[in-house]
C-alpha cells in the first residue's frame, strides 16, 4: 500500500509530521498484515494570497499522477489536508466515478471540516498564532474557506452529505483531540484555549457526521403571532448521513506541537503509548464494509466512555436568504427554548462564542454548550429571524421556528455541526409597479404619492 501524507494549511517543513510516518512503517510491517510499500510527505504551498482550496486539489492530482499514476493509496491528512483531499474527490471522483477512485482509505487527523473560529482574526494575526501556522503568514484565499460557514466550505459539506455512501470510494476516518497545549495558547485570544477544541479546530467543526435542515416562510398567514405579525417557518427539509463516519475523540491529543500535538508529538520511542497511532493502524487495516461499522462502533463507544469527563460543543451555521436565491445580510438571530418559545430561558453559559462569517455575511455560527442545551425545558428549540429592510417598498418579516418537543437532541447533536437555511419570502409594496389609464397621462409624480 502507498501512503501518503498531506499536511495543513501553510506548513513549510514536512517535519510537521514529526516521526509519525517512520514509525507507521515500522509498526505496520512489524504487527499487522498492512506492508507500507511508500510514504509520500506531500508539501504544498498556500501561503499565496491568490491560491484556493480547489488551486490546492489540483495540483494534488497532479503530484498524484506523476507519482503514483492511478495506483491505490491511502492517505493521513492533517488540518486542512483534510478539505484539500475531500476537494480533490469533489472535483475528479464525484458522483459515479467515485468507483473509479485509488484512494482506498482517508484518515483525517483534527481536520478543519467545518473550518475553524480562528480564521477570522485575520491573516496577520492568525499568521502569529503558533498552533496553527508556526509563524507563517498564511494565505487569504484559503483563510476565507476556513472561516466558519464560508460559502465554499458549505457547498463541498453538504455535497459530502447528500454523496457519501459507505462501500463507494475510500473509507473515511476522522480522528481529533481536544487537549489544549499551554506552550501553544495565545492570552490574547481565547479561541486557543476553547473547550471543546484542540486549541484551533472544535471537535465539532472536525467531525463529518453533521446534518441539514431547510426552513422556509410558511405561506399561512401569520395569525398565530399577530402581536408582532411574524410568521411561521416549516420545515421542508432535512438531511442526515446515510452511514456515519468512524469518528474518535482522542485522550490528551491537541492540534499541534512535540508536546501533545496529535500527529508532531509521535515518536519512535512513544509510538505504542500513543493511541492515535493504534488507532490509524486498525483503519489502514480495513478492507470490507463490516469491519468498518465494527471499528466506527467501537470508535464511538470510546467517545462515550469518556463522554461525562470532557466538555462536549455543539455547532449551529445558519444562512438566511430569500426565495429569490438573495442572501439577507442584515438580520438579527435569536435563540429561542422551552414551551413558551423565550429567548431567555436557556441555562447561563450556553452560548460559547457567536460569529458572523466576515465575507458572506448572511450566515452566522454559534458555538453552544451540549450539556446545557439537555436541560432546555420540554427539549424544544425555536429560532427568530429578525430581518431588515422590514419596511419599504421591498421588504422582509420576521419568522420564527419552533421544534417538536425533545427535538433539540436531533437538531444540535453533542460533538456535531447542524446546518439551518432559513428561506423567508421576499415582500414588495403594491406601489412599486402601477399601471395607469390615459385619463393619468403626462407628469403622475402626484398620483405615486397618494
Amino acid at each position: 500500500m502507498d501512503l501518503v501524507f498531506v499536511h495543513g494549511w501553510s506548513v513549510t517543513n514536512t517535519d510537521t509530521y514529526g516521526q509519525l510516518p517512520q514509525v507507521l512503517k515500522r509498526l505496520a510491517e512489524g504487527e499487522s498484515e498492512l506492508v507500507v510499500h511508500h510514504i509520500h510527505l506531500g508539501r504544498y504551498i498556500s501561503f499565496d494570497d491568490e491560491v484556493r482550496l480547489d488551486d490546492i486539489a489540483r495540483a494534488f492530482d497532479d503530484a498524484r499522477l506523476t507519482v503514483l499514476g492511478n495506483k491505490p493509496f491511502a492517505a493521513i491528512t492533517h488540518s486542512t489536508g483534510a478539505p484539500v483531499l475531500r476537494q480533490w474527490l469533489q472535483l475528479f471522483f464525484s458522483g459515479e466515478a467515485i468507483n473509479t477512485c485509488p484512494l482506498t482509505h482517508l484518515i483525517m487527523l483534527a481536520p478543519a471540516n467545518h473550518g475553524s473560529a480562528l480564521a477570522q482574526l485575520g491573516k496577520s494575526r492568525v499568521g502569529r498564532i503558533n498552533s496553527f501556522f508556526a509563524g507563517v503568514e498564511p494565505g487569504q484565499r484559503v483563510l476565507d474557506w476556513l472561516e466558519l460557514g464560508s460559502t465554499e466550505q458549505l457547498q463541498l459539506n453538504l455535497q459530502w452529505l447528500e454523496s457519501f455512501t459507505l462501500g463507494e470510494g475510500p473509507l473515511p476516518f476522522v480522528l481529533t483531540g481536544e487537549t489544549i497545549d499551554k506552550k501553544l495558547y495565545d492570552y490574547l485570544n481565547s479561541y486557543t484555549a476553547e473547550s471543546g477544541s484542540d486549541g484551533v479546530v472544535r471537535v465539532a467543526a472536525a467531525n463529518l457526521n453533521f446534518s441539514y435542515i431547510k426552513l422556509v416562510e410558511s405561506r399561512q398567514s401569520c395569525d398565530g403571532f399577530d402581536s408582532q405579525c411574524v410568521v411561521k417557518l416549516k420545515q421542508i427539509q432535512c438531511i442526515t448521513p446515510q452511514h456515519d463516519v468512524a469518528f474518535e475523540v482522542i485522550n490528551r491529543a491537541s492540534h499541534s506541537g512535540k508536546s501533545k500535538g496529535i500527529m508532531a508529538s509521535v515518536t519512535t520511542g512513544n509510538a505504542k503509548q500513543k493511541p492515535v497511532v493504534q488507532r490509524i493502524l486498525q483503519c489502514l487495516d480495513i478492507r470490507t464494509t463490516a469491519q468498518y461499522q465494527q471499528l466506527s462502533a467501537q470508535m464511538s463507544a470510546a467517545n462515550d466512555s469518556g463522554q461525562r469527563k470532557r466538555f462536549r460543543g455543539s455547532m449551529l451555521v445558519v444562512r438566511v436568504s430569500d426565495d429569490l436565491g438573495n442572501p439577507i445580510n442584515d438580520f438579527d438571530l435569536i435563540l429561542l427554548s422551552g414551551a413558551n418559545f423565550v429567548p431567555g430561558n436557556f441555562k447561563k453559559g450556553f452560548m460559547l462564542d457567536r460569529q458572523k462569517n466576515s465575507k458572506n455575511r448572511h450566515v452566522m455560527s454559534f458555538y453552544l454548550d451540549s450539556h446545557k442545551l439537555e436541560k432546555i425545558s420540554n427539549g424544544q428549540l425555536g429560532l427568530r429571524v429578525e430581518p431588515r429592510p422590514n419596511s419599504g417598498m421591498c421588504y422582509y418579516r420576521s419568522a420564527e421556528f419552533h421544534s417538536q418537543p425533545q427535538q433539540v437532541a436531533t437538531i444540535l447533536k453533542p460533538d456535531q455541526t447542524s446546518i439551518i437555511d432559513i428561506v423567508l419570502t421576499r415582500l414588495r409594496d403594491p406601489a412599486l409597479f402601477t399601471l395607469v389609464g390615459t385619463e393619468h397621462s403626462g407628469d403622475f409624480k402626484q398620483l405615486n404619492k397618494s
